[in-house]
């Protein structure tokens, strides 16, 4: 089927769910062109009073000196423009960040390239090299990054979709990791994007989903096409998309390909670039929302039928998997995942486009209580805001939120939702570049490096933020893709790294002038025999007088980065306590009263 053919099925189907959508929207007392209007004091609402975000690019003073390795430059294959992602992890656990990067290598020696590094954080936004001391020696080409503890230990592990074989680094809990990637049953060799944890089948220990792109072979020569009359290298348009895999962990450190079992094998491949895991119904079990490039996203929703028929024994789902045990096939029989991307209106723009989706970010934009997925995208497009309405069905309310035209000359990778401000509100920090060098304005609509674009939010709407008013990093061009967000400094607020395609990784330091307090939350599952410690898949709530807001700690999302697995809030003027809500992964909630702001506060699960 040729693709104009199959844009006109996809817009038929698409059709349905977005006249669904007006009508709750009409049932609502919303109108077409007008923003939801957020709750009073809502997450995403109206704040007391706007800031400002500043940041400062403090790199040659932290020690954090690498250059990524990416192919050559400039790129002459698709793989040559992807770069590498960023992980943030407290490797040694002494409670501060330390910044991991996957790195990459060449098309001379793709398997033997720089080598991962890992950079300790000493404080005071100083790192030091210590990758050897950590017996990290891995130096495949690195892609991605995700972090998760796969054997409830207590000690974060890596794990590396990689152009090439994946790897998985455990974390020894002495300082070092040790590559388990054979013994665990992980080591996929196709060209892994993307990568997330999450508990899958809801026996409370974390299940792998890796996204994987295309069959890109470096024995022949690359085949070219033409992009606006200009020869650029072809891809992934026309290459052999390749399935995504969903590993089960069996809860020894080990795991097993459950795509079949769990129903992830229904969609055709796809080009996966991002993933995220979580709750994005209020249902008490995770989604898996994965972005694809050129194609449509999906969606898979767990089936609630199979909690019915596991509590009663009855296996619906069935196992294909041959070295699955009998002590772990009631597991597998647990959930049965649907991709419902279509019907929930997140596979398509708004305008029934695939789109070519790279970074994923999470938050609740409009105030209702429900997580809204924001993605980024190819250049002569727009990056894309889903507003999920009621759990089920999600809207394109991109130019209702002021983020569609601003970014339509950009090629959008990482972005994440963060108040770097504390004024109550969360703004959105997105990087830039293109892929082809040829790129410019003239030639391409869009130069090849690009500036950042900061929004700030600003009542029902968010505003682009100036180099005058945020910082004169914003007017550096640059060919980005990963980022991390976390608090590096330990002063509270949310410092960025950032990697750029065979540039130096950067790091900006919060430097805004604060209109409100803070606070900090992590979660720690001490209970004997838990298998997610840091609580991957909870929700925190918020509430400080009439200010409610929410988080959700979840894995995956920028572009082939991890950030740190935390709640952050900003929390309005003349509150120096709040109340928090956590919802754990298994749906026990929790309760605090007069918490106090300022603070990194660890909750440990009753």
């Amino acid at each position: 089927m040729n693709r104009a053919s199959r844009r006109h099925r996809l817009m038929l189907r698409v059709l349905l769910p977005g006249l669904l959508g007006c009508a709750v929207l009409a049932a609502c007392g919303d109108s077409p062109g007008t923003a939801a209007a957020p709750q009073p004091d809502a997450a995403g609402g109206r704040s007391a009073s706007s800031g400002m975000p500043r940041f400062t690019d403090v790199t040659a003073e932290t020690g954090l000196d690498l250059t990524i390795v990416s192919g050559r430059q400039p790129a002459q294959q698709l793989i040559e423009s992807m770069g590498a992602g960023i992980g943030l992890i407290d490797y040694d656990r002494d409670g501060d960040l330390d910044v991991f990067v996957p790195n990459g290598a060449t098309l001379d020696a793709p398997t033997a390239g720089a080598g991962c590094r890992l950079f300790e954080n000493l404080g005071g936004l100083r790192f030091a090299d210590v990758t050897e001391a950590a017996g990290l020696t891995w130096s495949g080409w690195g892609m991605a990054v995700a972090v998760g503890d796969i054997d409830g230990d207590g000690w974060d592990d890596l794990y590396i979709p990689a152009f090439g074989a994946n790897a998985l680094l455990r974390n020894t809990g002495n300082g070092g990791f040790v590559d388990v990637t054979a013994a665990a049953g992980v080591g996929d060799d196709r060209w892994g994007a993307a990568a997330a944890f999450g508990d899958l089948d809801g026996d409370g220990d974390l299940d792998l989903y890796l996204a994987n792109y295309f069959h890109h072979p470096l024995d022949e020569d690359p085949p070219y096409t033409l992009f606006k009359g200009v020869p650029v290298p072809r891809g992934p348009e026309g290459m052999l998309a390749q399935p995504d895999i969903v590993y089960r962990n069996r809860g020894d450190g080990t795991f097993v390909n459950a795509s079949v079992t769990w129903g992830f094998s229904g969609p055709r491949p796809s080009y996966g670039l991002g993933v995220v895991i979580l709750d994005l119904d209020d249902d008490g079990r995770n989604e898996v929302f994965v972005g694809n490039d050129s194609e449509e996203n999906f969606l898979f929703d767990a089936d609630p039928s199979d909690d019915a028929a596991a509590a009663t024994g009855t296996d619906t789902a069935g196992t294909d998997e041959t070295d699955v045990d009998a002590a772990n096939a009631g597991a597998a029989a647990e959930r049965h995942y649907v991709d419902r991307a279509m019907v929930s209106a997140v596979a398509l723009s708004g305008m029934g486009r695939d789109q070519a989706t790279m970074g994923i970010t999470v938050a609740d934009v409009d105030g209702n209580g429900h997580p809204d997925l924001f993605s980024t995208n190819f250049s002569s497009d727009t990056n894309t805001l889903h507003v999920n309405l009621d759990g089920a069905l999600f809207a394109d309310r991109t130019e209702w939120f002021g983020l569609g035209s601003v970014s339509r000359t950009s090629l959008g990778w990482s972005a994440m939702f963060y108040d770097f401000d504390h004024d109550a509100d969360e703004d959105l920090l997105v990087v830039n570049g293109h892929v082809f060098p040829q790129a410019t304005t003239r030639a391409l609509d869009s130069e090849y490096r690009q500036r950042p674009l900061l929004f700030v939010r600003d009542g029902d709407r968010f505003h682009r933020a100036r180099p005058a008013q945020s910082g004169d990093w914003l007017d550096e061009p640059h060919a980005d893709r990963g980022t991390a967000f976390g608090d590096l400094d330990g002063d509270g607020d949310i410092d960025v790294v950032i990697s750029e395609l065979n540039g130096p990784v950067r790091v900006l330091r919060n430097d805004s002038e604060k209109v409100g307090g803070w606070l900090i939350v992590e979660l720690q599952d001490t209970r004997p025999g838990s298998g997610n410690p840091r609580g991957l898949g909870a929700r925190v709530r918020l509430h400080a007088g009439h200010h409610r807001a929410l988080r959700w700690i979840y894995s995956g999302g920028g572009y082939a980065s991890a950030s740190g697995t935390f709640a952050h809030f900003g929390v309005p003027p003349g509150h120096d306590t709040v109340g928090l809500q956590v919802r754990w992964p298994d749906g026990f909630e929790q309760e605090l009263e007069a918490v106090a702001t300022g603070q990194r506060l660890v909750i440990t699960r009753k």
